[in-house]
């Protein structure tokens, strides 16, 4: 491999990591706080692109009102899905929300192929946000730029929420004891609310980004981005924001440096990120950065 191509490699890895850091920081939030895999969070993707697509194709609206009206009602429906499907399950067995979150999904999945035709629809490009760059023998998108830059920035304010603001605490106490919690005047319901509401917002910002990245949208276009972003989670220690970074820069970077390295293999390369999560789990349950708990029965 030349030294062009292994830089248009890495560049190529950044973009992917970033996408799958982001997705899955939406993911780790949620298991921090209630210990649930909310499988519909890769649906929320979906359903971020579609009202964008639409808002822009059916109504006229300029990108970045569509992209906010995407993310607002991605928010409020990742908040009625925990307030309707989650919340009244809270203290029935773990498996009960599992399947709950499971059927949720597929509910999004199959209502959009109804609605909205499962034959896959391109997505529009603003020209202010997507633009060829050239340096030197490499050409790249913006977007190689723009999703790392918008990764980071989340990250971090996220993660400031969550370590300096009123409701960060919260939250914080709630993922160690909701009983206890719930006893010192914490609002259970409003904490895991705003986890929900935080996100689904980031999956609505990562469903968008995936979409001015790979431009088509299809109402199973978040299931495969969705299984990669749990791998990813769980990679870094599910639980754990940084953690959900470093996985998902971690994922992406091997898919993309096996497809350089090995291009016969580029047909495996979801094959392989099964096989890390599988090694993962049996040697580095925590994943990299979160810790070995063991479940109370």
């Amino acid at each position: 491999m030349s030294m062009d191509s292994f830089l248009q490699n890495i560049a190529n890895s950044i973009t992917l990591g970033s996408l799958y850091a982001l997705i899955a920081i939406g993911y780790t939030m949620v298991y921090g706080i209630i210990r649930l895999i909310n499988f519909a969070h890769a649906d929320l993707l979906m359903v971020a692109a579609y009202v964008a697509f639409y808002g822009i194709f059916i109504f006229a609206l300029p990108w970045w009102v569509a992209f906010a009206i995407a993310i607002a009602l991605t928010t409020l429906l990742g908040m009625s899905i925990e307030k309707l499907a989650y919340r009244p399950l809270r203290n029935a067995p773990r498996i009960s929300v599992l399947i709950s979150a499971i059927g949720v999904s597929f509910l999004l999945e199959n209502i959009g192929i109804v609605v909205l035709g499962a034959r896959p629809k391109p997505f529009p490009r603003p020209e202010a946000l997507v633009w060829n760059i050239q340096a030197g023998n490499i050409s790249f998108l913006s977007l190689t730029i723009i999703i790392p830059i918008v990764t980071v920035i989340l990250l971090l304010a996220v993660t400031y929420m969550v370590k300096k603001t009123k409701i960060g605490i919260a939250m914080r106490a709630v993922s160690r004891d909701f009983e206890t919690s719930s006893l010192m005047a914490v609002d259970v319901n409003k904490v895991v609310g705003t986890t929900f509401a935080v996100g689904s917002a980031l999956a609505a910002v990562g469903g968008l980004l995936w979409s001015l990245q790979y431009p088509q949208v299809d109402p199973l276009m978040g299931v495969f981005p969705g299984l990669k972003c749990f791998i990813a989670a769980v990679m870094g220690g599910i639980g754990s924001i940084p953690g959900a970074m470093l996985g998902g820069f971690l994922l992406g970077t091997i898919e993309v440096m096996l497809v350089g390295f090995m291009p016969d293999l580029s047909g495996y390369r979801d094959a392989f990120a099964f096989v890390i999560l599988i090694l993962i789990l049996l040697f580095r349950p925590g994943g990299i950065l979160g810790e070995n708990v063991v479940e109370k029965v």
